[in-house]
């Protein structure tokens, strides 16, 4: 999961549990998702990278770089 991209589907910020759908298995599945940075909120639509993963359906994520 580490290093795997997907698009953002729920806001993501501080002290919110966001969502995010990544591509896997054959599909693409959802996430919850929470920033890596505390302080930072990730809007819908924005592509982030996996940076953390706590299974089953947790990851902590960034913003991918363009």
């Amino acid at each position: 999961m580490i290093g795997k991209e997907g698009r953002v589907t729920g806001r993501i910020g501080p002290g919110l549990v966001g969502e995010v759908m990544i591509p896997v298995r054959g599909g693409v599945e959802a996430f919850y998702a929470h920033p890596v940075d505390p302080r930072e909120e990730i809007p819908v639509g924005s592509i982030v990278v996996v940076v953390e993963y706590h299974p089953p359906r947790t990851v902590y994520v960034a913003p991918a770089l363009a």
